[in-house]
C-alpha cells in the first residue's frame, strides 16, 4: 500500500518542485484546482480497491506523509487535497482531522479546518477536540519559543471546536491542566461560558438541604449520594458550583445522628446488606461521629460518669449504628480504631472515655469468636491513649447502672485474653495496671455462687464471661432464673381454666441496657428456644408473665435484629404454629399488638401474611385465638404509614392474594381506607384519573374478588379521585333491606315450627345456609326475653370464622329494625336487647358490632341511623365507659417503665373478666348451662385496647356524615381517654387532618374539639411543650366560633423555629411513636397547622412569608436552614397550603424584573444564584422565590411534583414572552429533571415539550434575544441527559418556526444538519474569533451518539 501510496503522491510533489524552480510562471486558482482534481482522480481509483479495514491506515500514511515535506507550498497542496477529498465524500472527515492534528503542524491547519467546518459531526468534532488536548498535554512545561506556533495552531484548532460544539464533552474539561497562557485562558473561557447552564441545572443552596428520616420524602432519589465520594450525583459534566462538587459530609453525618437511620443511610449509599462492601466514607463520618460524642461527654455541663449525661442517648445510639454497618461489613472494625486513635490523640477527651470503650466493646464480645485477634488489639492502643492513669482505676457503685461502663475497658481485656488463650496464640497481653482493681473485682465475684438482682454485679459478669462458657452460665443463669419461675409456682391469668408459671416482675429496661449486645443475644436465644420448646410439648402452663414482658423489651432492640424480630416472624412463630401451640401463637400475637415499637415495614408485613394464612387452618376456628388474629391482622392495616404503603405492597404484585383476607369484608375495607389515605398523604394519583397501569389495580380487584362490596356515598366522595372511578366501575348490588327482613321472618318462622333439635341446629348452623341466626336471637329476645338451649348450641356449631358473617348481617338488620322503630317505649326496648347481647349474654363482643357496623355501606338517613346505633352501644349502658374511665385512670401507657403492670392487668380483669364463649348465654338458658371453656392466655389486652383502632376508624366514618358532627364530639368527650394508649395519637391526628382537609375546612370547633381529645388525653403522660405550642394552647385551643383567633407573622416564625434541634423535650425515641426528633418535631408542626381555624392558602402563605417577608425572628446568616423547615412543613400538607408556592411563581414572573424586553444591564445569571445574591444583600424577591421554590420541590414527593408539567403548560406558558421570564422558568424546573427521569417519566418528556413551546413564544414575542446561546445549551443538555429522542417530532415542528439564528443552534437537536442556510454556511467558512456565549462554544456528542442519546424508560 505504501508503494502505491508514494508513487501517487511523489509525481504530484515533483510537478510543484518543477514550478518553485523555474519561478517564471504563477499558477491561478484554476490551474490549482486541476492539480488537485488530477491528483484526486488518481487516489480515487486506489481508495476504491482498498478494504474497509485499511482506510484509517490510509489515512494515517498521507498525513505522514504530508508532514514529511519541508516545502510550505507542498504541504500546503496537500492538505488541500485532504480538504478536497473530505468534501467531496472520498475520505471521512474524523479520521483526517484527528490524525492530522496529532503532530500540531501549523502549514494549511486553518485551511484544513474550515474546509472541514461544515462536513464534520458532533461526534467528529469531540474526537479532533479530545486528540489535540491529549497532545498539548505531552508538551513538557518548560518548552523553546520555536513551539509557539505548534501551539498557535493548536489555539485555533480549539477555537474552530469551541465554536461548532454545543455541548460539553464527555471528558471533563474542568480538570485538564492548563499548560500556558496561550491556551489556559481559552479554554477557561470555554469552561466559564458552561457556568449559566450548569446554574440553571442547580438547586440553590441544595448543600444546606436536609431530609427528616423516615419522612416520605426521605426514600426518594434526592438524597443519593456517590458511595465513593459522598458527592452528589450530577448529571452532565458542567462546571457547577465548587460545593456542589465538595463531599456531603454533614448531609451524612445528620442522618448517621439520627435514631433509626440506618435504611436510609443504606438507600444514600445504594449499600446492599446482600453484598459485602467496605464503605470508607460512611466508616470516616462513624469516627467523626464518635469524636462528637467524646466532645459532648467533654463539655456538659452536669456530666456525671456514674450517671451519664444528655450525649448518653447519643451513646446508645451509636452502639446500634456501629454494629449494623461493621456487621454487614459496610465499616471496618479495626479501620475505625485506628483512626479513632488518631483522631483522639492529643486532644485530652477523656470524660467519655467509658462510654467509647462501651460501644467497643458492643461489637468486640458479639464478633470476636468469628474474627482474628488482630483485628481487635488495635483498640488495646486506644487504651494506652485514654487512660493514662499509673494507679489502679477504683471499682465502681455497682449499684448504679453506669457501672457497666465503668468496668467496659477491663472486660474488653477479658475476652481479648480469652481469644488469645483459645487460639494458642503468642499475642497475651498483661493486665494492665490500672484495671488490676477492677479485674480482681470481677473474679471474686465469679466465686460467690449466690448472686442477687439488687445490684449491676451478674450483669458485669455476663459482660465480661459472655465468651467463655465455663463462667458465663452462672450469672445467665440467674437471669433466666428470674423470668422463667422456679418451676412450681403458679399464678391465674385472666378467664377460666388458664394458669401460668409465677415469675411477675420483667427485667427492668436499665439492666437490658447496661448488658452488652452478645449477653442479650444469649438471653434472647435462650428465650426463644424455651417457648419453642414449651410448645413442642404442649404444655398446660402458659408461659411466666416475666418472661412475655423481658421478651418483648428485648425485640426493641435493633443490633439484636436477627435475633430478635427477624427470628420472631421467621422462625419462632412458625414453630409454634406447627406444634398447634395455640395459648403460645395468641400469647405472640398480643406481644405484636401492644408491645413492639418501630418494626420494620417489612416484617408487619410478613406478618400479615401469616394472619391471613391461619385463618384458613381449621384449628384457628375458636372465639379467642379468631378474635385475636383479626384484631392483630386490623392494628398491622391501619398502622401502616402513608410512605409504607406502596414499597410494601408492590413486593406482592405477582401474588397479591397473600396480603389480602379471603373472607373478611372489615379487614378488606381497612385495607383499602389505608390504601386511599396513603395515596392521598402521599399525592400518588395526582394528575391522573385511572387505577390502570398503577400498583394497586390488581390488589383491588383480588379485593373484590374475595370479599366483593360497595361503599357509601359520603365515604366514597374521600377517596382519590382513580379510586372513586373505580368503585362506581365495579359497582355491587346490595340485597335490600326489604328483602333482608322478609327472609329474617321466613328463617324465624322455620325455627318456631321446627320441633327436633338436631334438626334446628344442622339448620341454623350448616355450611351455606343464610347468616341470619344473630338475627333470629335478636326478634328471640323481642319476644320472649330469653333464649333457649338450642340457640346456644347454635352458636358454638357456627364457629368463630362463620360468625362473623352474621354479625355482619345482623349490623344491616339492625339498621333496619332501628330506621323502622316507632320510637318511645320500641326504641329502649331495641336498645335494652342490643346491649344485653353484648354484655349480659356475649353473644357478640362490642369491638366486633361496632366495627362491623361502621364499615356498612349505609346512605343518607340509614348510615345516621347506624352511627346512632354505635354511639348507644358505645355511650348508653355505663358497662363500656366505666371500662374506659377505670382502665384509663388506673394504668398508664410506658410499660417499658412499669414492673407492676401484671397485677394491675389482673385486677382490672377480675373487675371486669373478658367472657368470650357465650357464658352469659349458658348462664340465662334454661336449664342453665355449667361451661368452663379453656381460655387462651391474655397478658395484656382487654376490650378498651381492642376497641381503639376500631374507636379511629369509627371517627373517620363519622367525619365523613355532617349531620353526626355533634355525636362525635360527645364520643370524643366521654371516650377520647382512651387515645392515652394509642401507639401513634399525633400520627393518627396528622393523617386524619391532612385526609379529610377538604371536609373540615368550615368545622373549626370539630377539629379543634378532636386535637384537644388526643392530646390532653396525654397531659399526665409527657413533658410540657411535648406537642402544642404554648401560644396555639392560649388562644387556638380556647377560641370562640364568633372571634377566631388569627395568628400573626410571629407566631409563624416560632413554629418553624422549632424543627431546630433542641426545643422538644429529649426522650428515649425506641419507645417513642416517632423514630427521631425531627421526625416529631415535623408532625406535631403539621399537626397544629392543619388544626388552625385558619385557610389552608392563608397558612401556606404565612409559611412563605417567614423568609420571604423580612423577620426580626429569622437570622440571614441561616436563611437556607429557615426554607429547608418550611419545605419539609409545607410539603407534609395538604396541597391548599403548598399549591400558593405557585401564586408566587407565577406573581415573580410578572414582575417588572422579568417583563423587560431590553439586556439586562448586569448578569442575568447572577440573579438565579441565590447564596451570592444573598450573602452580598443584594438578592432580590425572585431570587428569594426562586430558591424557597427549590426547597419545596426538593423536598416534595413525586406526586407532588407530577403538578408541574400542567403548571407549566397552562399556567406559566401563557405569561412567559421574554428572555428573563423564559431563564427563569428553566431554572425552577431544570434541577428536577433528573428526579423526573428517574420517578415518573411521563411528567419529564411533558416538561421537555413544555419547554420549547415556550421558546417559541418568546422567539415570536421578542425583536432581539441576547441569551440565544445559554438557552440552547440548556435545551441540549435536556436532550442528551434526559429525553434523547422521545421527543423529537413534537420539538422538531417548534424548532422548525424558529428564527434562522436559532434554528442553526439547535440543528442537532433534530439531527437536521443541513437546516443551515446559505447565508449561515458562507459565515461558518469565515474565521471568528473564539465565542463567549455558551452554545457557540459548549461541545455536544452528536446525536448519533449511544453515549448522550437516552432512550426514555
Amino acid at each position: 500500500m505504501e508503494t502505491q501510496l508514494q508513487s501517487i503522491f511523489e509525481d504530484v510533489v515533483s510537478k510543484i518542485t518543477a514550478v518553485l524552480c523555474s519561478r517564471m510562471v504563477m499558477d491561478t486558482p484554476e490551474d490549482e484546482r486541476t492539480k488537485l482534481i488530477s491528483c484526486l482522480g488518481a487516489f480515487r481509483e486506489y481508495w476504491g480497491t482498498l478494504p474497509q479495514e485499511s482506510h484509517e491506515q490510509c489515512v494515517q500514511w498521507i498525513v505522514r506523509f504530508t508532514h514529511s515535506q519541508h516545502s510550505p507550498k507542498r504541504i500546503s497542496f496537500l492538505y488541500d487535497c485532504l480538504a478536497m477529498a473530505v468534501e467531496t465524500s472520498l475520505l471521512p472527515p474524523r479520521y483526517t482531522h484527528v490524525h492530522s492534528c496529532k503532530s500540531l503542524q501549523t502549514y494549511s491547519m486553518h485551511s484544513l479546518t474550515h474546509s472541514l467546518r461544515v462536513l464534520l459531526s458532533g461526534l467528529g468534532v469531540r474526537d479532533l477536540l479530545k486528540t489535540v488536548l491529549e497532545k498539548i498535554e505531552t508538551i513538557p512545561i518548560t518548552v523553546s519559543s520555536a513551539i509557539v506556533p505548534q501551539l498557535l495552531a493548536a489555539r485555533e484548532v480549539l477555537v474552530f471546536c469551541f465554536t461548532l460544539m454545543t455541548f460539553m464533552s464527555s471528558f471533563s474539561v474542568r480538570t485538564l491542566t492548563l499548560i500556558c497562557l496561550l491556551l489556559g485562558s481559552l479554554i477557561s473561557d470555554f469552561v466559564d461560558s458552561f457556568r449559566p447552564t450548569a446554574r440553571i441545572n442547580s438547586i440553590c443552596g441544595r448543600c444546606s438541604l436536609l431530609p427528616v428520616v423516615n419522612n416520605s420524602g426521605a426514600i426518594c432519589n434526592s438524597w443519593k449520594l456517590d458511595p465513593t465520594t459522598l458527592r452528589f450525583p450530577l448529571r452532565g459534566l458542567l462546571p457547577f458550583d465548587k460545593d456542589l462538587f465538595e463531599p456531603q459530609t454533614f448531609l451524612l453525618r445528620y442522618v448517621l445522628e439520627q435514631p433509626y437511620s440506618r435504611d436510609m443511610v443504606c438507600n444514600m449509599l445504594g449499600l446492599n446488606k446482600a453484598f459485602k462492601q467496605r464503605c470508607p466514607v460512611l466508616e470516616e463520618q462513624l469516627v467523626d461521629l464518635v469524636v462528637y460524642a467524646m466532645e459532648r461527654s467533654e463539655t456538659e455541663e452536669y456530666f456525671d460518669a456514674d450517671v451519664g449525661g444528655t450525649s448518653q442517648l447519643l451513646w446508645q445510639h451509636l452502639s446500634s449504628q456501629l454494629i449494623f454497618f461493621v456487621l454487614f461489613q459496610f465499616a471496618s472494625f479495626p479501620h475505625m480504631v485506628l483512626s479513632l486513635h488518631q483522631k483522639l490523640a492529643g486532644r485530652g477527651l477523656i470524660k467519655g472515655r467509658d462510654h467509647l470503650m462501651w460501644v467497643l466493646l458492643q461489637f468486640i464480645s458479639g464478633s470476636i469468636l468469628k474474627n482474628a485477634l488482630g483485628d481487635f488489639l488495635p483498640v488495646m492502643k486506644l487504651f494506652d491513649l485514654l487512660y493514662p492513669e499509673k494507679e489502679c482505676i477504683p471499682v465502681p457503685d455497682i449499684s448504679k447502672p453506669q457501672s457497666t461502663h465503668s468496668f467496659a475497658m477491663t472486660c474488653i481485656w477479658i475476652h481479648l485474653n480469652r481469644k488469645a488463650q483459645n487460639d494458642n496464640s503468642k499475642l497475651q497481653i498483661p493486665i494492665p495496671h490500672s484495671l488490676k482493681l477492677q479485674h480482681e473485682f470481677l473474679q471474686q465475684s465469679l466465686r460467690n455462687k449466690n448472686l442477687g438482682m439488687n445490684d449491676y454485679k451478674i450483669v458485669l459478669l455476663c459482660n465480661a464471661y459472655s465468651t467463655n462458657t465455663e463462667y458465663f452460665a452462672l450469672p445467665m443463669g440467674v437471669l433466666v432464673e428470674a423470668i422463667y419461675g422456679n418451676g412450681s409456682m403458679r399464678i391465674p391469668l385472666p378467664g377460666t381454666n388458664c394458669v401460668a408459671s409465677g415469675s411477675v416482675p420483667p427485667l427492668p429496661m436499665n439492666l437490658l441496657d447496661s448488658l452488652t449486645v452478645h449477653a442479650k443475644m444469649s438471653l434472647i436465644h435462650s428465650i426463644a428456644t424455651r417457648v419453642i420448646k414449651l410448645a413442642q410439648a404442649k404444655s398446660s402452663v402458659a408461659l411466666a408473665p416475666a418472661l412475655v414482658e423481658t421478651y418483648s423489651r428485648l425485640l426493641v432492640y435493633m443490633e439484636i435484629e436477627s435475633l430478635g424480630i427477624k427470628g420472631f416472624i421467621s422462625q419462632l412463630l412458625p414453630n409454634v404454629f406447627k406444634s398447634h401451640a395455640w395459648g403460645i401463637l395468641h400469647t405472640l400475637l398480643e406481644m405484636f399488638s401492644y408491645r413492639m415499637h418501630h418494626i420494620q415495614p417489612h416484617y408487619r408485613i410478613q406478618l400479615l401474611s401469616h394472619l391471613h394464612s391461619l385463618a384458613a387452618v381449621p384449628q384457628t376456628n375458636q372465639n379467642q385465638l379468631h378474635l385475636c388474629t383479626e384484631s392483630t391482622a386490623l392494628r398491622l392495616i391501619t398502622a401502616l404509614g402513608s410512605s409504607e404503603v406502596q414499597p410494601q405492597f408492590t413486593r406482592f404484585l405477582n401474588d397479591p392474594k397473600t396480603v389480602l383476607s379471603a373472607e373478611s369484608e372489615e379487614l378488606n375495607r381497612a385495607l383499602i381506607l389505608t390504601l386511599a389515605r396513603a395515596t392521598h398523604v402521599t399525592d400518588f394519583f395526582t394528575g391522573s384519573d385511572s387505577i390502570q397501569g398503577t400498583w394497586c389495580k390488581d390488589i383491588l380487584q383480588t379485593i373484590m374478588t374475595f370479599t366483593p362490596h360497595n361503599w357509601a356515598s359520603h365515604t366514597l366522595s374521600c377517596f382519590p379521585a382513580p379510586l372513586q372511578a373505580f368503585f362506581k366501575q365495579n359497582n355491587v348490588p346490595q340485597e335490600s333491606r326489604f328483602n333482608l327482613k322478609k327472609n329474617v321472618e321466613e328463617e324465624y318462622r322455620k325455627w318456631k315450627s321446627m320441633a327436633n333439635e338436631n334438626d334446628i341446629i344442622t339448620h341454623f348452623s350448616m355450611q351455606g345456609s343464610p347468616p341470619l341466626f344473630l338475627c333470629l336471637l335478636w326478634k328471640m329476645l323481642l319476644e320472649t326475653d330469653h333464649i333457649n338451649q338450642i340457640g346456644f348450641r347454635v352458636l358454638e356449631r357456627i364457629g368463630a370464622r362463620a360468625l362473623v358473617a352474621h354479625v355482619r348481617t345482623f349490623a344491616d338488620f339492625l339498621v333496619y329494625e332501628f330506621s323502622t322503630s316507632a320510637g318511645g317505649q320500641q326504641l329502649n326496648k331495641c336498645i335494652e336487647i342490643l346491649n344485653d347481647m353484648v354484655w349480659k349474654f356475649n353473644i357478640v363482643t362490642l369491638d366486633r358490632l361496632i366495627l362491623c357496623l361502621a364499615m356498612r355501606s349505609h346512605e343518607g338517613n340509614e348510615a345516621q341511623v347506624c352511627y346512632f346505633i354505635i354511639q348507644l352501644l358505645l355511650l348508653k349502658p355505663n358497662d363500656f365507659r366505666n371500662r374506659v374511665n377505670d382502665f384509663v385512670k388506673e394504668n398508664a401507657p410506658e410499660h417499658w417503665l412499669q414492673s407492676d403492670w401484671h397485677n394491675k392487668h389482673m385486677s382490672y380483669h377480675k373487675k371486669y373478666p373478658e367472657k368470650l364463649y357465650f357464658e352469659g348465654l349458658a348462664d340465662q338458658v334454661n336449664p342453665p348451662m355449667q361451661l368452663q371453656p379453656q381460655y387462651l392466655p391474655i397478658y395484656f389486652g382487654n376490650v378498651c385496647l381492642r376497641f381503639l383502632p376500631i374507636f379511629d376508624i369509627v371517627i373517620h366514618r363519622f367525619l365523613e356524615l355532617l349531620p353526626v358532627s355533634k355525636s362525635l364530639e360527645t364520643l370524643l368527650d366521654h371516650l377520647g381517654g382512651l387515645y392515652k394508649f394509642h401507639d401513634r395519637p399525633v400520627t393518627y391526628l396528622y393523617n386524619t387532618l391532612h385526609y379529610y382537609e377538604r371536609h373540615l375546612r368550615d368545622r373549626t370547633s370539630l377539629k379543634r374539639k378532636l386535637v384537644h381529645a388526643i392530646i390532653s388525653s396525654l397531659k399526665d403522660n409527657r413533658m410540657p411543650g411535648w406537642c402544642l405550642s404554648e401560644t396555639y394552647l392560649k388562644f387556638g385551643m380556647n377560641a370562640r366560633e364568633d372571634n377566631a383567633w388569627i395568628p400573626d407573622d410571629t407566631y409563624y416564625c416560632k413554629l418553624i423555629g422549632r424543627l431546630s434541634p433542641g426545643p422538644f423535650p429529649n426522650c428515649d425515641w425506641r419507645f417513642n411513636e416517632f423514630p427521631n426528633p425531627a421526625a416529631h418535631a415535623l408532625h406535631v408542626t403539621c399537626v397544629e397547622l392543619m388544626a388552625l381555624a385558619v385557610p389552608g392558602k392563608d397558612v401556606g402563605n404565612a409559611l412563605l412569608n417567614v423568609v420571604l417577608k423580612s423577620q426580626p425572628l429569622v437570622p440571614r446568616e441561616n436563611i437556607t436552614a429557615w426554607m429547608n423547615a418550611i419545605g419539609l412543613v409545607i410539603t407534609a400538607l395538604p396541597e391548599p397550603y403548598w399549591i400558593v408556592l405557585h401564586d408566587r411563581i407565577v406573581s415573580v414572573l410578572g414582575s417588572l424584573a422579568l417583563t423587560a424586553e431590553t439586556e439586562w444591564p448586569g448578569d442575568p445569571f447572577a440573579l438565579l444564584d441565590f447564596t451570592a445574591c444573598h450573602q452580598s444583600y443584594s438578592e432580590m424577591n425572585c431570587s428569594y422565590v426562586l430558591a424557597l421554590a427549590h426547597t419545596v420541590w426538593h423536598h416534595s414527593s413525586i406526586g407532588q411534583l407530577s403538578l408541574i408539567p400542567k403548571f407549566l403548560s397552562e399556567t406559566l406558558k401563557p405569561i412567559v414572552q421574554t428572555e428573563f421570564q423564559l431563564l427563569y422558568v428553566y431554572n425552577l424546573v431544570g434541577p428536577f429533571m433528573q428526579r423526573f427521569q428517574m420517578e415518573r417519566t411521563r411528567c419529564m418528556l411533558e416538561i421537555g415539550v413544555a419547554f420549547y413551546e415556550m421558546l417559541q413564544a418568546v422567539d415570536q414575542h421578542c425583536q432581539h434575544l441576547f441569551y440565544m446561546d445559554p438557552i440552547c445549551d440548556f435545551l441540549y443538555h435536556i436532550k442528551y441527559m434526559y429525553t434523547g429522542d422521545s421527543v423529537k417530532d413534537q420539538v422538531e415542528k417548534i424548532i422548525m418556526t424558529l428564527r434562522p439564528a436559532m434554528k442553526l443552534r439547535l440543528r442537532f437537536v433534530t439531527h437536521s444538519y443541513m437546516m443551515e442556510t446559505s447565508s449561515s454556511a458562507a459565515s461558518a467558512s469565515t474565521p471568528q474569533p473564539p465565542p463567549s456565549s455558551l452554545a457557540s462554544t459548549s461541545t455536544t456528542a452528536s446525536p448519533s451518539s449511544t453515549q448522550h442519546t437516552h432512550a426514555p424508560m
